[in-house]
């Protein structure tokens, strides 16, 4: 079984989220192609997918969304989860993640399930507009990701893959 775990990120920080459930994957047993959406030419050589995006103004990067819209068909008959990344603060601002909802792209692939994964943000990465909108709205600076709870959902969906794997 050959997973693709594949995401949108603007900054990085998603993508580390993903390298690190490929990473917790591959530890497990699974293979694992990492890649960036946009460097995933098809989706056919894969059994499973894991698909992440980071959240800009409440929802998933525009090229996330395309991908998902593209690959729908065999997304949805084969296993999938998706993750987001965005939530910053310490706790997460609760409204970003009350205002957050995927069940839409849950849907349109049929994913078993979705994790929301704190975000980071370092303001020296960020452009002019950008630094604008952050310190117009006071976002908080700084590493929210949990990665024990990243490393957690990824040894779930490996024992999940293994199950699902015929004897």
């Amino acid at each position: 079984m050959t997973v693709l775990v594949a995401y949108e990120s603007k900054h990085g920080a998603t993508g580390e989220i993903a390298l690190t459930i490929g990473d917790v994957l591959t530890a497990q047993g699974v293979e694992v192609d990492v890649r960036r959406m946009a460097d995933v030419d098809t989706v056919m050589p894969y059994d499973a997918f894991v698909l992440g995006s980071a959240i800009y103004m409440g929802s998933w990067m525009r090229s996330a969304r395309h991908f998902l819209d593209e690959h729908a068909e065999i997304l949805t008959l084969r296993p999938t989860w998706l993750f987001s990344s965005g939530p910053i603060g310490d706790p997460p601002r609760p409204a970003a993640a009350d205002s957050f909802d995927v069940s839409d792209l849950v849907e349109t692939v049929h994913a078993r399930d979705h994790h929301l994964f704190g975000g980071k943000l370092d303001k020296h990465e960020l452009g002019i507009a950008e630094r604008a909108v952050a310190g117009a709205l006071r976002v908080p600076t700084g590493d929210f990701r949990e990665w024990d709870a990243v490393a957690a959902w990824a040894t779930a969906i490996a024992r999940v893959l293994h199950a699902d794997v015929p004897a």
